[in-house]
């Protein structure tokens, strides 16, 4: 087992917050309206919050209350914080978590995983995007291939499981956190272009013991030619959606490696990468999937990009984006798809998808001996939206570059631990008209039609927040906050936070009074990725600091 450090707070204040009841076993935590309890914030996984005493009228007042840094810059700060009975629940670099008076932001308790050498030498380490919140415990993944529960008032561990073999897995590891789905945690391991075979564990939420593993990569010589499954990739980077009422977890999968097919490198359709999957919670038994992108040679994978459940006309559609610029409307009962509607402006590697069958129509595959050139570019919309019932629109921003691709032949590397495995050289572009930038939108979730755009030069790398206070918060590279009115897209307030906003703002409230708060800190992996196409980025300071907001 692994060694670890926790901290308890010292102060009288704090003590009556650790004295709320535990929750039950079993359960998941309050969805009410000020608190923040899942990634995406709500059971629907929309990013909105039903609290307005913020709202378009006042935000102009909004002032820094609290700031508290992680202790470690590593990858930045790129989570989406969870907030329960007014407790804010970080997690940092090097898989670092704090509970903190949600008020104050001062520290009840933390807990420092002791990672093993081995984050030393693999790729995407430090990252860490969350945590989740059920059983009257908080769940991490780490960086090294283990789960953690804890206890969510003393930050206690209550187990701590190697779940994934980071070695004999190739490279397979956490950077996001696992889903409360019913009676299972559901842990979706990293892949891509580390040659591994990607898993989603599903585990016993009282022992941290695996219950069912489902391989992203199907085992079948059909799917994948030759041993190209062996080092086939997969995975599934970013967190899940449970929907209780189908009793279902979605996730969005991973792209297959290597990423560039120089010519019968992975024969075959390479299910299940960038594909939609659902499987049930219980058993982890496939219920249906659709893949986005057969034989994806672009790195359009489905695991980037958020799923959102909405209700419109007593029909439920569940909302999928993927790295190629398109956005799918499926049935979450049966992936029946609904709609396919483009949201990037500059996509050329396909002229189009077809509306009814998702089949891709006239796909443009890279070629080996040419400098193949492909929008949008592969490090774009990775980012959540939002939606807010409230006027009926999605809120959600796209980069808008494009990147040329050169393929070369390249064997994987798995010995002593993996290396990159893309099968070429993948170089960001500007866009035909000479331009790269970004743009937040608002639109109809079910058409795709756009209601008002804010363009900028800066990336947008955020997580989109809507509000009842008819607001609209997300943040940019450069590290600035901005707050939008969410019917005409009005710029009604900005704050510097001094380092560039990856992760996702939230909402929630605490000691009566509603906060925002910004996880802040661009990080060095994603600072050189955007420095490349934006240089006047590469000198932009890193950080690691949640910042929240209230009113005067």
């Amino acid at each position: 087992m692994k060694k670890s450090v926790t901290s308890a707070a010292m102060t009288a204040a704090l003590a009556a917050v650790l004295a709320t009841p535990a929750l039950a076993q079993n359960t998941a935590p309050s969805s009410g309206a000020g608190n923040w309890p899942v990634y995406n914030g709500n059971p629907t996984s929309t990013r909105f919050s039903p609290l307005n005493e913020i709202n378009a009228g006042n935000v102009q007042t909004l002032t820094a209350a609290w700031i508290h840094q992680a202790g470690v810059i590593g990858q930045g700060l790129v989570e989406t914080p969870l907030v329960v009975d007014g407790v804010v629940y970080s997690i940092g670099s090097n898989d670092r978590v704090f509970a903190l008076d949600g008020a104050t932001g001062n520290e009840i308790w933390h807990y420092y995983p002791h990672l093993g050498d081995i984050v030393n030498e693999i790729a995407f380490s430090q990252l860490a995007r969350g945590v989740a919140i059920g059983n009257g415990r908080v769940y991490i993944g780490t960086v090294d291939g283990y789960g953690i529960a804890l206890d969510q008032k003393t930050g206690k561990e209550i187990w701590n499981t190697q779940l994934l073999d980071t070695r004999k897995c190739k490279g397979c590891n956490f950077t996001s956190p696992p889903v409360v789905a019913g009676k299972t945690l559901v842990y979706g391991g990293t892949g891509g272009e580390l040659p591994g075979i990607g898993k989603i564990l599903g585990v016993d939420p009282d022992t941290g013991k695996i219950i069912w593993t489902f391989e992203v990569l199907k085992n079948d010589p059909k799917s994948w030619g030759g041993d190209s499954r062996l080092s086939g990739g997969g995975g599934a980077w970013m967190p899940g959606f449970y929907d209780a009422q189908t009793n279902t977890v979605f996730y969005g999968t991973a792209n297959p490696a290597p990423d560039y097919d120089w010519g019968n490198a992975r024969p075959g359709d390479n299910l299940y990468t960038s594909s939609v999957v659902a499987l049930d919670p219980d058993t982890g038994k496939l219920k249906w999937y659709h893949q986005e992108v057969p034989h994806d040679v672009w790195d359009y994978d489905a695991a980037a990009g958020q799923f959102m459940m909405i209700d419109h006309d007593g029909r439920r559609t569940l909302l999928h984006r993927n790295k190629g610029g398109f956005t799918f409307l499926y049935d979450p009962a049966d992936g029946t798809i609904q709609n396919v509607w483009q949201f990037n402006k500059y996509v050329n590697w396909v002229k189009g998808i077809d509306p009814k069958t998702g089949d891709l129509i006239d796909r443009q595959d890279p070629k080996m001996g040419e400098k193949n050139y492909a929008c949008p570019w592969l490090v774009g919309n990775w980012e959540s939206n939002s939606y807010s019932p409230q006027t009926g629109l999605m809120y959600a921003t796209a980069v808008e570059a494009c990147m040329t691709i050169e393929i070369q032949r390249q064997a994987p590397e798995t010995v002593p631990l993996s290396s990159y495995y893309f099968g070429g050289t993948p170089s960001p572009a500007k866009t035909p008209d000479g331009q790269a930038y970004s743009h937040l939108d608002a639109r109809d979730p079910l058409t795709g039609k756009v209601a008002w755009e804010v363009k900028s030069d800066i990336p947008l790398y955020s997580s989109a927040l809507s509000t009842a206070g008819d607001l609209v918060f997300m943040g940019d590279a450069k590290g600035v906050a901005h707050a939008y009115d969410a019917k005409t897209g009005k710029e009604l307030w900005t704050f510097n936070l001094g380092s560039g906003i990856r992760g996702g703002p939230v909402t929630y409230e605490a000691g009566g009074h509603q906060y925002v708060a910004f996880p802040s800190g661009l990080g060095g992996f994603g600072g050189a990725f955007i420095a490349q196409l934006w240089t006047k980025m590469a000198d932009y300071p890193q950080g690691a600091a949640l910042v929240a907001f209230r009113l005067k």
